[in-house]
């Protein structure tokens, strides 16, 4: 097992790690900007460094700075969380020229999962239904406006090295289209340092579900069930559950034998998550691979009572999987609700300030992963997640009423926050029903 372990984030998810690591008996090492040096994780960690200012270009994404303190305390491996340098291939190449061991997937697998595009293909060569679209880049307007009535509208913009929501746009008309591809190029240039983008149908009332997929190095893969997604907020994920309302068992076993066989053709080591769109008809097709641990991964720990990120740790020191398929029995119901530092009336802008008052809910069946506390400022350099309330229950509804009764007591005070809105569908009749798909929330606010 690893010496020590450098946790290259920050924090929920560092806090997180850093419980895991701890159970396990490995010493951890924190990185903090100097917008952060007051965090949790910093405090949870054996030892910390500061790695640059409060931009994530100078701290968080700075690889130097980050391996400089990394060799100096004789750290062993990494674990990068999610974003930042979770899906980074040259992050990962260095590390293995630097002899570090990087928690998570091969490089060529996050090269090719960053790649939207070139994913897409892969998995259709591996037989997996995908989206109707042309996914090479072109330059020539014509073209693609030739392409796009083709193919007729509404269509998906999408960045090809994109994720987290961005670089996406959709499109319902040509004058939409002239106006959204300069937009969606220089979006995808900002966040991905690449302007490259691609287009597909635009599938309406659909469902996002996505499987977890484990593999080790030894060739044996399994999943560990599916994450319905469906509920967002401009392509951003807000509540998550498993199992999902909407599939049955069938087409559940066809979707988890789809992903484990894109998985192998892939040669996948590691945690990773296959991401599908499911229409009414029930017809699915896949979207992207999420070379990473999921911002949702408790869900799936609560169902099936499984440490994900010890699996990981295990996984990269040239462990077996901890246990076989069969062996996987998922168990009751969960929902995760993502408790964000957003004004709901105000457009969703961004709510920054000091917390001057924090009670975090608890009881049977209900978790928080969070890094905040009483005094803790949000600042603007980072995303607006301030903790997940994770809700476990022996069917779905008694995971909604823990969770409705969960939010009723979490208190937050000095900023805002979305928990007034998380209340309201909570109650709403078509969630309680399971009857939504990705523009529920579009059409609830």
């Amino acid at each position: 097992m690893f010496r020590k372990i450098l946790i290259a984030n920050r924090g929920e998810i560092a806090v997180r790690i850093i419980r895991t690591c701890k159970e396990m008996g490995i010493p951890t090492v924190a990185i903090y900007s100097q917008a952060d040096r007051d965090s949790l994780h910093v405090k949870f960690a054996d030892e910390a460094f500061c790695v640059g200012g409060p931009a994530s270009r100078d701290s968080y994404l700075n690889i130097p700075n980050i391996l400089s303190g990394a060799d100096v305390l004789q750290v062993e491996a990494i674990h990068p969380g999610y974003g930042f340098l979770s899906e980074n291939a040259r992050f990962v190449k260095i590390l293995e020229e630097c002899n570090f061991k990087f928690i998570g997937p091969s490089q060529e697998a996050i090269e090719l999962g960053s790649h939207k595009a070139r994913t897409c293909d892969a998995m259709k060569t591996a037989g997996l239904p995908i989206v109707g679209g042309f996914r090479e880049n072109t330059e020539d307007e014509q073209e693609l406006w030739k392409r796009v009535k083709s193919l007729g509208y509404p269509v998906m913009l999408k960045a090809s090295a994109g994720g987290g929501g961005k670089g996406m746009r959709i499109v319902h008309n040509e004058k939409e289209l002239a106006k959204m591809v300069p937009v969606v190029k220089k979006e995808a240039e900002i966040s991905f340092g690449s302007g490259e983008f691609y287009v597909e149908k635009y599938l309406e009332d659909v469902r996002h579900i996505e499987f977890q997929v484990v593999a080790d190095n030894f060739g044996e893969i399994m999943h560990l069930g599916e994450r319905e997604c469906t509920i967002q907020r401009r392509h951003q994920k807000v509540i998550e559950e498993s199992p999902s309302p909407f599939l049955d068992e069938p087409l559940r076993e066809k979707m988890a034998e789809a992903a484990i066989e894109g998985a192998r053709f892939l040669k996948y080591r590691n945690l990773g998550t296959m991401e599908f769109l499911v229409d009414s008809k029930r017809n699915f097709y896949f979207i992207e691979i999420n070379t990473r641990i999921q911002v949702e991964h408790p869900v799936t720990e609560m169902v099936f009572g499984l440490d994900l990120v010890k699996e990981q740790i295990q996984l990269a020191s040239g462990k077996k999987l901890s246990l076989k398929q069969l062996q996987a029995k998922p168990k009751g119901h969960c929902l995760e609700c993502r408790i964000l530092a957003e004004d709901i009336d105000r457009g969703f802008m961004p709510s920054t300030g000091k917390i001057d008052g924090l009670y975090i809910p608890g009881g049977l069946g209900v978790r928080v992963d969070t890094h905040i506390y009483s005094g803790y400022e949000i600042t603007p350099y980072y995303d607006s997640l301030l903790a997940k309330l994770i809700c476990w229950g022996k069917d779905r509804k008694e995971a909604i009423t823990r969770c409705y009764n969960a939010l009723g007591e979490f208190n937050i005070t000095g900023i805002k926050t979305n928990i007034p809105l998380l209340k309201r569908i909570m109650k709403d009749k078509d969630f309680i029903e399971g009857n939504f798909t990705t523009d529920y929330l579009e059409k609830m606010v």
